[in-house]
This record gives structure tokens, C-alpha cells and sequence, in this order.
């Protein structure tokens, strides 16, 4: 650190020096030479976090002051090592450290085939009493050039299988798959539609109901 006094001109003193130990007849390398006062010695400080390999929460480990002083204290991942932060770390440890009965392993509990199958239930009659209701860009073109205004209206671009997915994840909450959907051909105009559900059999139907179907209903925008 004995060259920090000479400011700018540090490096013209460090050449000098090196010169006159040559002289001298004691050979040093310049860049050693002039880096033996900025060896730094390594913080002590209290983890409030744990880090992996660093160390775990309250633990004091040591760690360059540039790291400390750039990401851990920044962040609060760590305090100084004084008798203050050692005590508010300690406290806090006092509250927080959790119990003996929260820290018991948690039991599994499976959910049971009949569990699943009443869950089925409950989705297949959300999906035949709601109506998904979707909105679409009709062809203003075939929409001008038909012969009767109870002509139904063409749409711009099919409703397929994986539109109508889609629809019944964001709208009803229930995932289904195309397969699940018994309609070979796309959805062209705007109107109500029924659309089959092929479900497995184990669902059982309700009284009176021979298929499962979902209600679609699509309206120009």
C-alpha cells in the first residue's frame, strides 16, 4: 500500500524501485513487487441465509470483501460479524427456528381409485351442463353475398379439436384431450353445436342420458 502516496506517477516509483534492487544486485520482479501490499485479508461475517457451499443461516464463515460487499450485503444475505448482528441473528433464530412438531415428516396421503373416479364425475357433469361460449372473425365476403339473412354465418378461420381443448381448460377447468372429442370435421359457421365425448366407460351416466356431449356455442364478434 506504500504506493498509494504517489498517486498517478505509482507505476514511474515501482519502475524506479525495480531498477535501483537491480543494482543492487537483488533481482524482483516488478509486478510482485508491487502487488505485496495489496494482499487483503477475508471478512468473518454471519450467513442470514443459507448458501450452498458457503455455509447454512447464522453460521459465520469467512469470504472476500468484494463478494461481500457486492452480492451478499446488498441482498441481506449476510451481516458483519460484530457482537450487534450476532445478537439480532441469534434472537431471530429463537423465534423463527422452527419446532419439533413442524419439523416431523409429512405422511403422503395417496388418493384411492375411488377419490379419482368421483373426481372424473364431478368434471364430465361440469362438462355436459355448461355451454362454451367462443367468439370468432366471420368471412365478411360470404356474409355479403348470401342469399337469406337466416343462412348461417361462415367464419374466417375453423374451430378445430384443439381450439375447443383449449376452451374447456381456460373456461371450464377441465383438461380433456382430442380424442376425447367424437367430431371428425372442424366447426365452419356460427351457431349452437352438441359435440360428443368419448369418456371411458367406467363413468357411469345418469338416469335417463344416453351419451355424455358438451355445448358449444359460437358467436361472431
Amino acid at each position: 500500500m506504500g504506493y498509494l502516496q504517489y498517486g498517478r506517477h505509482a507505476l514511474k516509483q515501482i519502475i524506479r524501485d525495480a531498477r535501483s534492487q537491480r543494482t543492487s544486485g537483488n533481482v524482483v520482479n516488478p509486478l510482485l513487487y508491487s502487488c505485496q501490499g495489496l494482499r487483503y485479508r477475508k471478512l468473518e461475517v454471519i450467513l442470514t441465509t443459507s448458501i450452498e457451499k458457503l455455509g447454512k443461516a447464522g453460521e459465520t464463515v469467512k469470504v472476500a470483501p468484494g463478494y461481500f460487499r457486492n452480492h451478499l450485503m446488498p441482498k441481506l444475505l449476510a451481516v458483519p460479524n460484530i457482537d450487534k448482528f450476532a445478537y439480532l441473528i441469534s434472537e431471530q433464530r429463537k423465534i423463527y427456528q422452527p419446532t419439533e412438531e413442524e419439523t416431523k415428516e409429512v405422511k403422503v396421503v395417496t388418493e384411492s381409485q375411488e377419490d379419482k373416479m368421483r373426481e372424473y364425475e364431478k368434471a364430465v357433469l361440469r362438462l355436459d351442463k355448461a355451454k362454451l361460449v367462443l367468439r370468432r372473425f366471420i368471412n365478411v365476403q360470404k356474409a355479403q353475398s348470401r342469399e337469406s339473412k337466416d343462412e348461417p354465418l361462415e367464419l374466417r378461420s375453423p374451430v378445430t379439436k384443439d381450439d375447443l381443448v383449449a376452451e374447456v381448460a381456460r373456461q371450464l377447468c377441465v383438461n380433456i384431450t382430442p380424442e376425447n372429442l367424437h367430431h371428425p370435421s372442424p366447426l365452419l359457421r356460427v351457431g349452437e353445436y352438441e359435440v360428443p365425448l368419448r369418456l371411458p366407460k367406467s363413468i357411469p351416466l345418469p338416469e335417463g342420458k344416453v351419451s355424455w356431449s358438451l355445448k358449444v356455442k359460437i358467436r361472431s364478434r
